[in-house]
Formats: C-alpha cells, sequence, structure tokens
C-alpha cells in the first residue's frame, strides 16, 4: 500500500528523545539545549511593528494575484537588502519560498535525479536527509576541519566529485560548529565549482549572527558559475512563523535564466508562500532596522558567556563558534560514550544536549545551542561543566 518513502520515515524515536519525553510526563523540567527558536529565549520581533505590518499586508492581499516567483514588492525588498550589504541580485532573480527547507528541496529537484549526487559538509545538518530521501537523490559528504577552526577540505572536498555529483552545498555561518568561510576558502571552491561545472546551495540563514568580522564572505560574489544563495526570516528577524524563505540566484546569465524559467514552473505548481506574508516583506526588513542591532548583540553576549563558562572545564574543548547559534563540544576522553553521556546528562542534570553522531561527528562530540536567556544559560553550562569534574 505504502511507497519506500513511507517505510522509510516509521522509524522509531531515539532514546534520547524518549528519555526526555518520559521525564517531562513525570512533570520534571528540562532545559533545552538543542533548540534554535529564539522565541522560547526572549527574543521576539517587536509586536507593534509585526502588528502594523500585517494590517497593511492583509489590505495589500486582499485580491488574490500570486505571482509564482513571489511577489515582486517583497522580492525587490530583498534585493535592496543584499545592495545594502555590497551585492548586486537583482530582484527578478530572487524567488520566495515559505522556508529554507523547501529551497533545498527545490534546488535537489531542478539539479538531481534519481541516485544523483549532492555535496554537503560533515558535520552535517540531520534534515538533509529527510530532504534527500524526498527528492530521491544521494548526500555526499566532504570533510570540516576541527583542528583547523573547521575550515573546508578543499582537496578532500574535489576528491569526493563524480560524475554523478549535481551540486555542492556550503553552510556558512556553519550549523553546528559555528565556522564561517572565509574569503580564500569560499574563492577556491567558487573555481572548484567552475571547474566541475557545478552550482553552488550557499546556506546563509546565520548571515547575521557573525563574532569575528562584519561581512560574510559569499560565493555570490565569486565567479561560479551558478549559485543559489539560501535565506529567510526565521533565523534573520526572529520569525520563523512568518514562513518567509527565499532563493537568490546568481551567475552566468544562462544558467540563471534556466534556473529561473524551471523554479517558476514548480513554484507555480504549489504557489506555496502566504500572500499576507509576502507583502509585509518589505515593512518587515524596515522595522528591524531598530531591533536587529539588540538582537545580534545578545546572540553575540550569549555565545560568549557559554564560550566563557565552558572554557573552565580541563575536559572539554571547543573550537570558538564564529557566528551562528550552536556550538561543537569534544570531550578529551577518546573513550567516552556519548550517547550514554548524553542519555545521563538527560537524567542526572536535566540537560538535553545532542550527541555528535546526529551531525555525524566523529566521537566523541556534544552539540549544543548558547541562545537560551542569559540566566538559564548560565545555569546549564554549570551544570555541563560540574558534571565533567
Amino acid at each position: 500500500m505504502f511507497s519506500e518513502i513511507a517505510d522509510h520515515f516509521q522509524g522509531e524515536t531515539n532514546p534520547l528523545y524518549r528519555e526526555r519525553d518520559r521525564l517531562l510526563a513525570q512533570g520534571k523540567k528540562v532545559i533545552d539545549l538543542v533548540s534554535g527558536n529564539v522565541h522560547h529565549h526572549g527574543i521576539l520581533y517587536p509586536q507593534s511593528i509585526l502588528n502594523q505590518a500585517l494590517a497593511s499586508a492583509a489590505e495589500q492581499a486582499r485580491i488574490y494575484k500570486p505571482n509564482p516567483l513571489g511577489q515582486p514588492i517583497a522580492r525587490e525588498a530583498i534585493s535592496r537588502s543584499y545592495r545594502e550589504e555590497g551585492l548586486s541580485i537583482p530582484a527578478e532573480q530572487i524567488v520566495l519560498t515559505p522556508g529554507t527547507s523547501l529551497s533545498y528541496w527545490y534546488a535537489f529537484t531542478l539539479f538531481a535525479g534519481p541516485g544523483d549526487e549532492i555535496l554537503s559538509p560533515r558535520p552535517t545538518y540531520p534534515l538533509f536527509d529527510a530532504i534527500a530521501t524526498l527528492a530521491g537523490v544521494r548526500m555526499v559528504d566532504y570533510r570540516l576541519r576541527e583542528a583547523d577552526r573547521w575550515t573546508i577540505d578543499l582537496d578532500h572536498l574535489e576528491s569526493q566529485i563524480t560524475p554523478r555529483t549535481r551540486a555542492i552545498i556550503l553552510i556558512s555561518p556553519h550549523n553546528p560548529t559555528g565556522a564561517v568561510a572565509q574569503e580564500d576558502e569560499v574563492t577556491r571552491l567558487a573555481e572548484i565549482a567552475a571547474r566541475h561545472r557545478l552550482p553552488i546551495l550557499s546556506d546563509e540563514v546565520f548571515s547575521p549572527f557573525l563574532f569575528r568580522q562584519n561581512r560574510l564572505p559569499r560565493p555570490a560574489a565569486t565567479n561560479a558559475p551558478l549559485v543559489f544563495t539560501l535565506n529567510g526570516f526565521s533565523k534573520m528577524l526572529a520569525l520563523p512563523g512568518m514562513k518567509i524563505g527565499w532563493i537568490a540566484l546568481s551567475g552566468e546569465a544562462p544558467l540563471v535564466r534556466k534556473a529561473l524559467a524551471a523554479l517558476e514552473t514548480i513554484s507555480d505548481t504549489f504557489l506555496p508562500v502566504n500572500e499576507i506574508a509576502q507583502f509585509s516583506v518589505l515593512a518587515l526588513f524596515e522595522g528591524a532596522k531598530g531591533f536587529l542591532p539588540a538582537y545580534q548583540s545578545a546572540i553575540r553576549e550569549r555565545a560568549q558567556l557559554a564560550m566563557d563558562l565552558l572554557s573552565r572545564s580541563d575536559r572539554l574543548s571547543f573550537v570558538p563558534p564564529e557566528g551562528g547559534f550552536y556550538l561543537t563540544v569534544q570531550m578529551n576522553d577518546p573513550k567516552a560514550d556519548e550517547e550514554e553521556i548524553a542519555l545521563d546528562l538527560l537524567r542526572r542534570r536535566s540537560l538535553l544536549l545532542h550527541p555528535g553522531f546526529f551531525y555525524d561527528l566523529e566521537p566523541p562530540h556534544l552539540v549544543l545551542s548558547f541562545v537560551s536567556e542569559p540566566s538559564l544559560l548560565q545555569t546549564a553550562m554549570e551544570k555541563l561543566t560540574s558534571y565533567f569534574k
């Protein structure tokens, strides 16, 4: 009756989350150091501005006139935001989506057929496996080097390219390591993409959150043949429920035109982006000008707090994150069982962290988010470091 995809998604809940659910059912409190939803941690887009933006947008959207690529007023606002950062991407080369996950699905469907390969960084993000399964493609990893601030192993990346490779994913700032690809890495990546005539899917959802530099090096600013820059409001403006994302296309004109024509048809098939949300984009960008600096500062301060407290432990080490919401902690005992330790931290310290194997990390690692409200984050970090004494 069911397809192989239905069978694929019938897996049991993993032991860590079964234990969390058991503790919560008993009325016990768990400090979630996994979620990157800043709404749970005191960071919210200003309600009055959101109300005004949505009220105005609802009026503009009264008569339904969908555009497969997205309403022009929204795409122009996104284009303007790139211009303000020194990057020229015309509004005509922007496609709205209801979020980065669907942007990936669009891209996988556009570039790859059954059995084709997409290169993605390792450590990876678990969601890729589900999207790849739905698209019928295979994910192939390339290494990030922990010993060198999680830089891209570009030689390894190029060695992973086969005749079935269809695209290269770059995530910068990277989840879950917090690494930011530097100018030389991005330039060399673009050279590899040009040499093999491959598109780059540049995931920049954490781009506003840089801790050691003011500007993000971007594939769209290189000579790569075709770049899909993925972003959205979920992390950027702390508006995950708005479901506004986009793909910004750049590169060689014939390739951009062909990709846009296909994306227009794919998007027209579903018309998945809420019209009121689209008409609110310009006002939400404008309203964020007072909110975003405080938001960025809060994330930067929380990252620093987590690093300061973690650095007190001589049994844990980490590469300082350069951006984003997450960091990866290495346990200095090579025999440590990361899954058992994650379970024990949950039972004995009421802390929910991910074991590294969730992200294809070499053991033993733990992954955590540092976006919790500062007093809760301090409590959590003290619980974590005391566990390892």
